[in-house]
């Protein structure tokens, strides 16, 4: 009877408590039952929507088209030789600054299609407006969308930086309503046909996390553009916000972040009437002057300089300032130049000839931004023409120079399918490095190109490579250079790459010789 009695009581307590769980859930829009839907949702939902459309530009694709046309059809663009890699552009509504903003997408359209870049990833890179962000924050939408349709995300590009760097974190809600950002999409889908966008928020970080920050957006692989959004001086007067101005576009045209910083300290301490800041987005134009200097992207270019004042309804006693600059560099993407190649090539053989002649590994140092990056290498021997030994990898730990001193002395010594090269052979060796792009994992064979790719196959435990000059070396098409890949590499049958179970990646490589 007791036993009943308490668990009639348990059961009863069971289901007023399930009862008035109930009611909490549902009783009010933020609570946490709505939360976790929305999470759901959001999760489900990958495109980011437009925040300040039909207030900073049109809602609507017609007219903002035609907003577009009118803002690019007022001046020639910027001739430039070299690639674009870096610009400063103005985000406020477009008919205050979007006629300077125009000037920036204008020149990079040019440069995009005289150097022909086909694949291009833009860093947008701001400080949050509402939201105090700390650290680099990447959106973690897959698409934006704007009335002019929607734009990619580089997800690849967002996973590495995430696994490479605590500081970069990702999150939806700190760009949600964030407009410095935002106004640079439709300039870009207006100008540029094939790219891919990076929208990164920066507000706090220390020196040295800035550092951090700048080397690994100047570590990713292939053609990349770094954005920043800023204006300049707040508020002022007409004439005030022109002389500050003035200063601040010097500064930073120099390159020399210290000196922006000396700048913007001095304007600070003049005491400029109704001045409330000289340049909004200081940490993002920082880290985009410390990226160009890494890409060595050091010519810098005047593009426009308007503010607020100088629009129709703009009010001359109070201005916000616009400039619009470029960063141009002889170098493209991550391609080594000639000098890094010498030194390359010099290492290689140093390497070989000491290891070969002493037992002894040479120090490979060298104070090349790009030499010393961890990116994947082969090193190729050749004695009179005739392969004498191929190593090399595609993920090191290591930077790029001493990775190359590495497979050299691999290659010569280590490669099974030939003897270790002998003192007397040095003189007659002839070195070839590629240095590669990342591995990108393909889901159908015909996505090689032939000549342009070389091919990884994965299947099971078996593997095997070729570098992309193999198959332009021995004049194959795709068919005879993947079941070559099979057969010699892998041991295995020679279509072995068209099994559904094989895995295929292809990469790209920057090739050079002696």
């Amino acid at each position: 009877m007791k036993n009943s009695f308490i668990a009639s009581v348990a059961i009863g307590l069971a289901i007023t408590l399930g009862i008035v769980w109930l009611i909490f859930l549902f009783q009010k829009e933020g609570d946490s039952f709505v939360s976790r839907v929305t999470i759901t949702q959001m999760n489900v939902n990958r495109v980011r929507k437009p925040a300040v459309a039909g207030a900073f530009y049109p809602d609507d694709k017609m007219e903002l088209t035609a907003q577009l046309e009118q803002l690019f059809a007022e001046d020639e663009p910027l001739d430039t030789n070299g690639f674009i890699r870096a610009m400063v552009v103005p985000h406020a509504g477009y008919v205050y600054s979007g006629k300077t903003a125009a000037h920036a997408y204008k020149a990079l359209s040019a440069n995009v299609d005289k150097e022909n870049r086909t694949a291009l990833t833009v860093i947008l890179i701001g400080s949050g407006h509402t939201v105090n962000v700390r650290g680099a924050v990447i959106d973690a939408h897959d698409r934006w969308e704007t009335p002019l349709g929607e734009v990619a995300i580089a997800t690849d590009i967002r996973d590495m930086l995430l696994h490479r760097s605590a500081l970069f974190t990702v999150e939806k809600d700190a760009h949600r309503e964030e407009h410095s950002l935002e106004v640079q999409v439709p300039f870009l889908q207006y100008s540029l046909s094939h790219f891919k966008i990076l929208p990164i928020l920066l507000n706090s970080a220390t020196p040295d996390e800035m550092q951090q920050i700048s080397h690994a957006l100047a570590s990713i692989d292939g053609d990349v553009v770094i954005i920043a959004s800023s204006d300049l001086s707040h508020y002022p007067s007409y004439d005030d916000a022109k002389a500050a101005d003035e200063k601040v576009i010097a500064s930073i045209m120099s390159g020399e972040i210290g000196k922006l910083k000396n700048t913007l300290h001095q304007l600070a301490q003049s005491l400029i009437p109704q001045a409330v800041t000289f340049l909004c987005a200081q940490p993002a134009v920082e880290v985009a002057l410390e990226v160009a200097q890494l890409w060595d992207a050091k010519e810098s270019r005047f593009l426009h300089y308007s503010n607020s004042g100088d629009a129709p309804a703009g009010d001359k006693a109070r201005v916000v300032g616009y400039t619009s600059l470029a960063f141009i560099s002889q170098r493209k993407g991550n391609e080594l130049v000639a000098e890094e190649k010498e030194t390359l090539l010099r290492t290689a053989r140093a390497s070989v000839e000491s290891y070969v002649k002493t037992a002894a590994i040479p120090h490979a140092q060298d104070g090349s931004f790009f030499l010393n990056q961890a990116r994947g290498a082969f090193v190729t021997i050749k004695k009179n023409g005739i392969l004498r030994g191929c190593i090399g990898r595609f993920e090191p730990d290591i930077p790029l120079l001493p990775l190359v001193s590495q497979m050299a002395i691999a290659a010569a010594t280590e490669d099974h399918r030939f003897l270790p090269v002998s003192q007397e052979e040095i003189g007659e060796l002839i070195y070839e490095i590629s240095v590669l792009s990342p591995l990108r994992k393909i889901k159908d064979w015909r996505e090689i190109e032939i000549g342009t790719h070389g091919v990884r196959v994965r299947k099971g435990s078996r593997e095997g490579v070729f570098l992309p000059q193999v198959a332009t070396e021995n004049n194959w098409g795709l068919e005879e250079f993947m079941g070559e890949l099979c057969s010699q590499k892998m041991g295995m049958a020679s279509d072995c790459w068209k099994d559904p179970h094989a895995e295929l990646y292809v990469f790209t490589a920057q090739v050079f010789g002696e």
